[in-house]
């Protein structure tokens, strides 16, 4: 009988190490399960007033943080990213009226996980993305500490309505990047003279016999 060679515990010298298939076994199981990840691009915000704060790049590299800002929507026109970060701060604001740097990178890891290809697809993803934080502030104020069954009925058909703005939205999305083509299936039935045939919708009813 063969004897597999015991595991050696993390430091102890190699000439006690497994066999080499046990580790690689070991060593492939673990990365099927371990998944990469890739940082989202996110920006901190210095407030120069109530209503606007300029966006920079949390660790300082600045090019290297707009060349992926840039990338994240889609774009190459720094046009594009300066409009959008300011849509975006104005469109995530908190309930208080503050402007959130959390919302505010919640939609960009929004926008950036639709991965937009274009300009188009960047500003159907930022709709979606303000669409959903609208949505959740107003069924955050669904309950009844905000008023009434009637400010409750309110704020339901509110809610309502942006989800299934949302959902449209994503189904946009979808035919955009699909073509929005439409296909007509025509078949053809051939009957040669001395043959029958019956064109319909046949049911076949079963005797008690069969």
């Amino acid at each position: 009988m063969m004897r597999t060679a015991p595991v050696a515990p993390r430091g102890w010298p190699s000439a006690m190490a497994p066999p080499l298939g046990f580790t690689r076994a070991r060593s492939a199981s673990t990365t099927s399960v371990s998944k990469p990840s890739t940082r989202r691009t996110r920006v901190k915000l210095r407030r120069l007033n109530s209503d606007f704060s300029k966006p920079y790049p949390p660790n300082g590299d600045e090019k290297r943080w707009w060349d992926r800002l840039k990338a994240a929507l889609g774009t190459t026109s720094s046009d594009f990213v300066n409009a959008t970060l300011v849509q975006i701060q104005n469109a995530s604001r908190m309930p208080s009226g503050g402007i959130s740097e959390t919302s505010v990178n919640a939609v960009l890891a929004f926008i950036e996980a639709a991965e937009p290809k274009n300009e188009i697809e960047a500003a159907l993803a930022i709709q979606m993305a303000c669409t959903h934080a609208v949505a959740m502030a107003v069924l955050s104020r669904t309950g009844g500490a905000y008023g009434g069954d009637r400010h409750v009925v309110m704020m339901a058909a509110a809610a309502s309505r942006l989800l299934r703005t949302f959902a449209m939205q994503v189904e946009t999305l979808r035919r955009l990047r699909a073509g929005g083509s439409q296909y007509m299936r025509i078949e053809h039935i051939h009957i040669e003279s001395d043959a029958r045939a019956v064109i319909g919708n046949l049911q076949i009813r079963k005797t008690e016999n069969e």
